[in-house]
């Protein structure tokens, strides 16, 4: 059992222990999320939306208002949320078993006393919640240690993704995380573009505009019931699932063609950092050559 980067283990974290923690958090991000979406400039596949991982916790980055700019960050290891602005206004309140109706209203009052009007669509994204954002008081739970827990995840998986995103030359995301599925991912893309089915929504038509191969780590949900990284390529080519993956506790999916590997079997090996950039490889190797990407061609420091 070790880390990523040889410092301590990194910690267990079994879904069914913090499972309303992780869904209210979900919650306070897609909330934070909605307001970087409305307020920030358009981005290409919905750059422009998401949360990066910062070594206190979660961050928008800076978001644009007026002549000012504001940022909504998560300090996950005070269980805190923290408003600055580049005026040098800011606030900030506990976490700690919020309902999510009260997250927003404490940060929307909390925006309007430093001048900023905010406002967001308060209908949760791809969630099935009866109520809306602001009238939420059933997700309610946000225990300290298991944010703590997520954050050191995340904070690894971080830098493992950056170093991966590193030896490709071509055009990739920023190493993010989308609040609507509350993944932390990192996207390859090839270049050429795709062609999608007429009615495709615009979510999905930004997002896949462009052939990509793309890599993530997710804390579990309704259908996986633990936390696991992840690939696919999409559109999906033929074969993909026939192809090799390493280490070998790899596997691909029953449906849909994802690669995926428990975050336990990466906590334990011997090696976790090297366990996970092996299967990031062999998944984008499996990707790249059923997709007829020139994989040499996008070796970092070989193209470009």
């Amino acid at each position: 059992m070790g880390s990523l980067h040889g410092a301590r283990a990194l910690p267990p974290l079994p879904l069914g222990e913090w499972e309303d923690t992780k869904e209210t958090l979900h919650r306070y991000c897609q909330i934070a999320g909605k307001v970087r979406m409305e307020y920030s400039p358009y981005r290409n596949h919905w750059w422009h939306v998401t949360l990066y991982v910062t070594t206190r916790g979660l961050t928008t980055g800076p978001i644009p208002y007026g002549g000012t700019t504001f940022d909504i960050s998560f300090d996950l290891l005070e269980n805190r949320l923290v408003v600055t602005t580049s005026e040098g206004g800011a606030f900030s309140f506990a976490l700690d078993d919020v309902p999510v109706a009260e997250f927003y209203r404490r940060l929307f009052d909390g925006l309007g006393s430093l001048g900023i009007d905010a406002s967001i669509n308060t209908q949760p994204f791809d969630l099935d919640d009866e109520h809306t954002l602001d009238e939420n008081t059933y997700h309610c739970t946000c225990d300290g240690d298991y944010v703590r827990r997520y954050h050191r995840v995340l904070a690894e998986v971080d830098q493992v993704f950056k170093e991966f995103a590193g030896r490709f030359s071509g055009k990739t995301s920023p190493v993010q995380l989308f609040w609507h599925s509350f993944d932390l991912a990192v996207t390859r893309f090839s270049g050429k573009r795709v062609s999608l089915p007429e009615g495709t929504d615009p979510v999905t038509r930004d997002a896949y505009s462009h052939e990509v191969i793309s890599f993530g780590f997710w804390p579990g949900d309704r259908n996986v019931r633990e936390p696991a990284f992840y690939s696919y390529t999409a559109p999906e080519p033929q074969g993909l699932t026939e192809q090799p993956l390493r280490p070998r506790a790899a596997s691909w999916a029953p449906e849909g063609g994802s690669a995926l590997l428990a975050y336990e079997e990466i906590r334990n090996s011997n090696s976790p950092r090297e366990a996970l950039l092996e299967f990031l490889q062999s998944a984008y190797e499996a990707g790249a050559k059923t997709a007829g990407w020139d994989a040499e061609a996008f070796r970092a420091g070989v193209a470009g």
